[in-house]
């Protein structure tokens, strides 16, 4: 059972405790795979409900996802979660895997949402959705996918060459190094500023930094920076299971390269696309209005 957080320093962490991403109800759901997730819901408009989901990377919360929050927040019941190991969600030692996350958004949305809802996503955490609606699609009414994952023509590693490349993030000393360096201010704006043709808000510099320095916060970044996390050749054995309407948003991004989209599509009748330009892969915070509309032009177009 999902439990509303009250008061609201139920989750302050050891030393500065970490605010809430965006001014909303904030509950937790015990998962059997993914242990206690922390999300945002705000179900005072009625209609279908909407689940947004970030990112993975070292410093991901629901902040990425908190303009479209604020936005469909009036008109239909809007959830934001963290997934687990980041945000306010707990970051114990397990092993994360896509798997985990797609079961613990399955989870999500037969113990919360209750009903077909619409899904938006995030950069990795599109390869997630997708799994989540490939596996249950009587659950998921749509997908919005901005700068979605798995279509680089470059490789990561897999199987092995990911366990070996994990069992070397994690020598002490080594991780605790490597996550300090990736996630000190000064890195972090550099990071931000690679996915932002323009400025980036300071607001997501702060809270990347607070949320990177929380207790557990390296766990599991570790296992995304090892390749763990990412679906090999996801555009040839995930995003095709997916049966329902996907709307793909992108234009540049440091991380991916998009080549094999216009391939993908000519074969996938079910999935369209929209380039926004000028973007650098965070659409969301650097063209708000242009990526609402879009996704609502596609949402009526659904009827």
């Amino acid at each position: 059972m999902d439990s509303a957080i009250n008061p609201p320093d139920k989750h302050a962490t050891r030393g500065r405790p970490l605010p809430a991403a965006v001014d909303a109800p904030r509950h937790d759901l015990q998962t059997s795979a993914g242990g206690r997730v922390h999300y945002y819901a705000d179900t005072s408009a009625g209609g279908r409900p909407l689940v947004l989901i970030h990112s993975i990377n070292a410093a991901p919360s629901a902040m990425e996802m908190k303009p479209l929050f604020e936005h469909f927040r009036a008109g239909r019941p809007v959830y934001a979660l963290d997934l687990p190991g980041f945000g306010h969600s707990e970051r114990a030692k397990r092993r994360y895997s896509p798997e985990l996350y797609a079961k613990v958004i399955g989870e999500f949305l037969v113990e919360v949402v209750r009903e077909p809802a619409d899904l938006i996503a995030y950069s990795l955490g599109c390869e997630f959705a997708a799994i989540a609606a490939a596996d249950a699609p009587e659950r998921v009414n749509s997908l919005a996918l901005l700068s979605p994952t798995g279509f680089n023509t470059r490789g990561l590693p897999t199987g092995a060459a990911a366990e070996r490349a994990h069992r070397f993030l994690s020598i002490p000393g080594l991780s605790d190094g490597l996550y300090g360096l990736l996630t000190t201010r000064s890195s972090i704006k550099y990071f931000y500023n690679q996915v932002f043709a323009g400025s980036t808000p300071p607001e997501l510099i702060d809270y990347a930094y607070a949320t990177t320095h929380q207790p557990g916060a390296k766990i599991a970044p570790l296992y995304f920076l090892s390749g763990q996390l990412f679906t090999p050749r996801a555009c040839d054995s995930l995003y095709p299971r997916v049966t329902q309407p996907v709307l793909a948003l992108y234009d540049k991004d440091p991380n991916i390269d998009f080549q094999e989209l216009p391939d993908f599509l000519g074969r996938q009748f079910n999935w369209r696309a929209e380039r926004l330009t000028p973007t650098n892969g965070m659409p969301q915070w650097e063209k708000p209005a242009e990526t609402i509309a879009a996704i609502e032009r596609f949402w009526d177009s659904l009827g």
